[in-house]
């Protein structure tokens, strides 16, 4: 969706200038506070994998972890259903699953670094730098004037080949490579965060008084929350293998 400088004049006659400053910034803060609420229930999913092993190892290890994979990519590829969904329900429960799915697939991952001080300790440092990246990608893609629907086409194209990458990954098994690949993953995903809080922000002045401004806001969120998680799984893998070097 291209960036359109005569958004506010096309839509003058539907609601003046402060009234689409109020409504937009209502709009972000829900996208931001869905997001939110998506991550800290990601969190409190690998929490309780944590402390029910025996849960997790049926659920996340072995073959299942690969029916998690899928799930979890087949909801992504069409998480834009939410938009058209007839019911709020249906989109909410959508949302949280979806939440819930990447909770499971990474308790594993999550749980074996809560086992040391050390790891415990990489784990806060992973969220924080996250959290720093995501919300100077994000506060840029809101501000700027640029149009970056070019950058995210590219962007997209490139998780594609990060994630052909990483399959052969699981082959060769490189530390040196899976370091390479997760700085790769960490950028293209703080450049995406930049080009979706972009889009989110257009969808919104494109939609001005639509019913679907709710539901838009509940996409942008699964959006934003899938780059963050993703960009902390990667962070968190950087500095377990640079600590380990």
């Amino acid at each position: 969706m291209a960036l359109n400088p005569n958004r506010y004049a096309t839509r003058a006659g539907t609601a003046d200038r402060e009234e689409i400053d109020a409504g937009l910034r209502s709009y972000m803060l829900r996208v931001y506070n869905y997001m939110a609420l998506g991550v800290a229930f990601t969190g409190l999913i690998v929490l309780f994998m944590a402390s029910n092993p025996a849960i997790m190892v049926q659920l996340a290890v072995g073959p299942m972890k690969w029916v998690l994979f899928a799930a979890v990519m087949g909801m992504g590829f069409f998480s834009s259903k939410i938009v058209t969904m007839k019911s709020t329900f249906a989109a909410h429960a959508f949302y949280w699953v979806y939440c819930a799915l990447w909770g499971v697939m990474i308790s594993p991952m999550v749980a074996f670094f809560l086992q040391t001080t050390e790891g415990t300790m990489d784990v806060a440092r992973a969220f924080f730098i996250t959290a720093g990246m995501f919300a100077g990608a994000s506060l840029f893609g809101y501000t700027t004037k640029k149009d970056l629907s070019g950058v995210g086409r590219f962007l997209m194209m490139a998780v594609i080949g990060l994630l052909i990458a990483m399959v052969v990954n699981i082959f060769i098994a490189s530390s040196m490579f899976s370091l390479i690949l997760s700085a790769a993953v960490v950028l293209v995903f703080a450049g995406l965060t930049a080009y979706e809080t972009q889009q989110i922000k257009n969808w919104y002045m494109d939609t001005l008084g639509d019913t679907q401004v709710g539901r838009l806001a509940l996409f942008g969120a699964l959006l934003l929350y899938g780059s963050f998680v993703t960009m902390f799984i990667h962070i968190l893998n950087l500095l377990s293998i640079l600590r380990s070097e």
